[in-house]
């Protein structure tokens, strides 16, 4: 893992909490927006960030995300400058960054090209977001070269067998899916989180991020309870799209009421 990954998972856990990751489209809602509002969830109290890369085809991703990666492509956010917001963060902060994207992006740009130059450029993981396991291997070969950390998913569905074959492609964290379907907001978490982020602890021997539908401070703190990090998506990106003429301090403050449900 990292070595930013590692610390902020480390302290999350001497502070007797989960880590707080959120996630943010880049260029959404501009992309000379983005690097401030890394900083501005840096302030709010996030542990590392998602930093979603824009695609056309976001297979994964609900409504709310599917806007805002048009909005961003529409503006110009490339995969390029993606890596460029990266490398001007790092010119002020440590916050650890994770690179969301779908796998096009990254075969168009070269994966051995995409691996040294977001290493380069200062990111310390990358969750390849449709990238079955079977063939995980050349990338995740890439990515470790290049000193990079795999996250990968693993879905509701997913038997034991096959959870066991991350084992030797994690980076030291894995991203359990809460619930099968697309991101989105929803009211209640699914039954069985809990069980099912014990058993993939104990299958992987990784870390265990939790994300999809947690929208509120009150589901973040019922996953804070058993989870190492926990994922806000989503439920960000529409408080970022109704913000007003200060966006920055709308997310510092959500942010910041995330962070306090953490504590467990």
């Amino acid at each position: 893992m990292s070595g930013r990954l590692k610390q902020a998972l480390a302290r999350s856990r001497r502070q007797g909490r989960a880590a707080l990751v959120p996630f943010l489209t880049a260029g959404y809602p501009a992309p000379e927006l983005t690097v401030g509002l890394l900083r501005a969830l840096e302030r709010g109290g996030a542990d590392m960030v998602e930093l979603g890369v824009p695609f056309s085809d976001p297979i994964a991703d609900g409504p709310t995300i599917q806007r805002s990666s048009e909005q961003a492509l529409a503006r110009g956010t490339s995969l390029a400058a993606v890596l460029e917001m990266v490398r001007e963060l790092r010119h002020v902060s440590e916050l650890p960054l994770i690179l969301f994207t779908y796998f096009n992006p990254v075969h168009a740009f070269g994966v051995q090209r995409f691996a040294g130059e977001a290493a380069a450029a200062g990111a310390d993981g990358v969750l390849l977001v449709d990238v079955p396991a079977e063939e995980m291997a050349a990338p995740a070969r890439e990515l470790s070269r290049a000193g990079l950390s795999l996250v990968p998913l693993v879905a509701p569905t997913s038997t034991p067998e096959r959870v066991r074959t991350l084992r030797r492609r994690h980076g030291g964290l894995v991203y359990l899916v809460a619930r099968t379907g697309v991101t989105g907001c929803r009211d209640a978490l699914p039954e069985g989180l809990e069980a099912r982020t014990r058993t993939v602890r104990r299958l992987t021997g990784a870390a265990v991020a939790v994300g999809f539908g947690i929208s509120t401070p009150d589901q973040v703190r019922q996953v804070a309870a058993f989870a190492d990090a926990v994922v806000v998506g989503s439920a960000l990106v529409e408080r970022l799209g109704a913000a007003g003429a200060d966006p920055a301090a709308e997310v510092t403050r959500y942010v910041r009421t995330l962070a306090e449900a953490t504590v467990r």
